[in-house]
């Protein structure tokens, strides 16, 4: 009697702990920014893109300055996520290296508004980042400052990486 006790409870025990860690892996799944970050969506509504990209397109002409993340000057990653949280409340990622390793892969062919763009500008890695606004155009943070390019730009087009959608 005592051994069948013993018994009952460690299979108690491990179903526990199993729907414990089940707990565990749908909440990191549904909260991919992770903790502190539970403001982020897996993804943006169309009216949500939209308001990104009409934000974004205010501060056309805002200096680059490298680490901004204030309309008084910007970097790539300062734009994007300033945009995003004036947008729609949204907390990102601050670093171009970490947004690049959130949210899902997109094929060039399959861009959407709203989506985030990742270039190699330095020859190092995921360097640059940003929003693609539709029609091979994209908005974000240059030398020059936040402007407008075309995907189909010979520099751009030369040192893209790659899309997510968040």
């Amino acid at each position: 009697m005592i051994y069948q006790n013993r018994r009952t409870y460690k299979w108690g025990s491990i179903v526990k702990k199993l729907i414990i860690a089940v707990t565990i892996l749908l909440s990191s799944a549904l909260l991919p920014f992770g903790p502190g970050q539970s403001d982020a969506s897996a993804a943006f509504s169309s009216n949500s893109v939209n308001k990104i990209v009409n934000t974004g397109k205010k501060y056309i002409g805002t200096p680059y300055k490298w680490g901004g993340i204030t309309p008084v000057g910007f970097d790539c990653s300062g734009f994007v996520n300033y945009t995003v949280k004036k947008a729609t409340g949204k907390t990102l990622p601050r670093t171009t290296t970490s947004l690049y390793k959130k949210g899902t892969k997109i094929s060039k062919s399959k861009l959407k508004k709203g989506d985030l763009l990742f270039f190699n500008t330095s020859g190092k890695g995921i360097s640059h980042v940003a929003i693609y606004m539709g029609n091979n155009t994209m908005i974000h943070a240059a030398s020059k400052g936040v402007k407008t390019d075309k995907l189909t730009n010979s520099y751009w087009k030369k040192r893209y990486v790659g899309a997510k959608r968040l």
